[in-house]
């Protein structure tokens, strides 16, 4: 099984740049990242200080998420964001350029939350027009633009596998770009009240990645009651290829020992 260890949520007990060695010590290949700056346009300096946190562990960037907006305080990206258009656009390149050099090709745009002073239709063309531009920009690195439903933030509007794909299907017939996919978070689903086992079926082998986390908690697999050995052996099944995202909350000493036991077992 090939797991990504995602480092924004995980190993928090350590500095940013420490963590991508922490995945690699821990028996991962492969990391996976929020957006890890404060702006959008970080410094050169700030770029090749992580880009080498991650060479020097020796691990891959399989995903990187473009800026999101200020998490911690509930926001939940810039994707649908009126007033912060020429931010996201400014993102891209930036965003295009680190997952160049690192060989990375899944790139994951929030869609943002409802905005009272504007209509839902508004936000809706905006966020047509802005993932389109984030399409075309990373296309010409191979890479691809992943929509995902969340959990927890009141005013995200993408709550199921259905609303992000009527969103990617729109995308792609009024800008004509093909390589944006639905990002699987089966917690996310899950907790939304998504019948997960539905969108396995009928979508699988379009993800363009899963995520995991157990529920209630979000926790590591085998704290809670979702089936995800099973979610994940389904998936490719019907033939899905990438990778797993570990995007859970556990403390570092007790973070991966149900991979190790997994391990263990076969």
């Amino acid at each position: 099984m090939t797991y990504t260890v995602n480092c924004s949520i995980l190993l928090t007990e350590l500095p940013l740049l420490e963590r991508p060695a922490a995945a690699k010590a821990a028996g991962f290949d492969a990391v996976e990242f929020w957006w890890p700056f404060e702006s959008s346009v970080p410094s050169d300096a700030q770029v090749t200080e992580f880009e080498n946190a991650i060479q020097d562990a020796g691990v891959q960037l399989t995903g990187l998420n473009f800026n999101a907006g200020n998490m911690p305080g509930g926001d939940r990206g810039l994707v649908s964001w009126k007033g912060r258009c020429s931010e996201f656009k400014d993102n891209i390149d930036v965003v295009a350029g680190i997952g160049g050099r690192l060989g990375c090709k899944a790139f994951n745009a929030l869609y943002g939350n409802r905005q009272e002073e504007f209509t839902p239709e508004e936000q809706d063309e905006l966020a047509v027009r802005n993932l389109a531009a984030a399409a075309e920009g990373v296309a010409r690195i191979g890479g691809t633009v992943l929509l995902e439903p969340v959990s927890g933030a009141p005013r995200y509007p993408l709550l199921t596998a259905d609303d992000a794909l009527k969103v990617i299907a729109r995308v792609k017939a009024e800008a004509g770009v093909g390589n944006i996919k639905l990002l699987a978070d089966f917690y996310h689903l899950s907790v939304n009240g998504d019948d997960v086992q539905s969108v396995i079926e009928n979508h699988a082998k379009d993800f363009g990645h899963i995520q995991i986390a157990d529920n209630p908690g979000r926790g590591a697999p085998g704290t809670g009651t979702l089936p995800l050995g099973e979610w994940i052996a389904r998936s490719r099944e019907l033939g899905y290829e990438g990778y797993i995202g570990l995007e859970y909350k556990e403390p570092q000493e007790t973070a991966f020992s149900w991979a190790i036991r997994e391990h263990a077992a076969k």
